[in-house]
C-alpha cells in the first residue's frame, strides 16, 4: 500500500516538490556560508519525493549552529514552505481519494520549517 501511495505522490506532488527544493539547493550552495541549507534542502528533496514510510526524527545532539540555522531559515524561507504545504493539503483534503497525499504534505512541514538538526529516516 505504501508503494502505491508513494507512486500516486509522485506523479501528482513529488517530482515538482522535490524539483523545488533540488532547485533551492542548487542555489543555496552557491555562497558557501549557505552550503548547510543547500544540503538540508536536497535532503527534504529526497523526503518529498517518497514520504510514505519515512518519518522526520530530531538530533538532540545538534548544536547550537543548527539552532541559529534554524532560525535564519525560519524567518526567510521556513515560513513561507509551510505556508504552501498547507495551501496545497487543503484541496487535497477536500477529495476523498486525496486525503493521503493531504497527510503526506502536512507531513512535511516540520522539516520545512526547522531542517537542519533532522534527520529522514524509515518507519521500520
Amino acid at each position: 500500500m505504501r508503494t502505491i501511495l508513494n507512486v500516486i505522490w509522485l506523479v501528482f506532488a513529488g517530482i515538482w516538490l522535490a524539483m523545488g527544493y533540488a532547485l533551492a539547493g542548487v542555489i543555496c550552495c552557491i555562497l558557501i556560508v549557505t552550503i548547510p541549507f543547500g544540503i538540508a534542502s536536497f535532503r527534504i528533496a529526497k523526503y518529498a519525493l517518497w514520504p510514505f514510510g519515512r518519518t522526520v526524527v530530531r538530533d538532540p545532539g545538534a548544536g547550537v549552529l543548527s539552532l541559529v540555522g534554524n532560525i535564519i531559515w525560519f524567518v526567510v524561507a521556513g515560513i513561507w514552505l509551510a505556508i504552501g504545504h498547507v495551501v496545497t493539503s487543503i484541496p487535497l483534503f477536500i477529495s476523498i481519494i486525496g486525503i493521503p497525499m493531504g497527510v503526506a504534505n502536512i507531513k512535511l512541514i516540520p522539516v520545512s520549517l526547522l531542517p537542519l538538526g533532522a534527520r529522514i529516516v524509515d518507519n521500520d
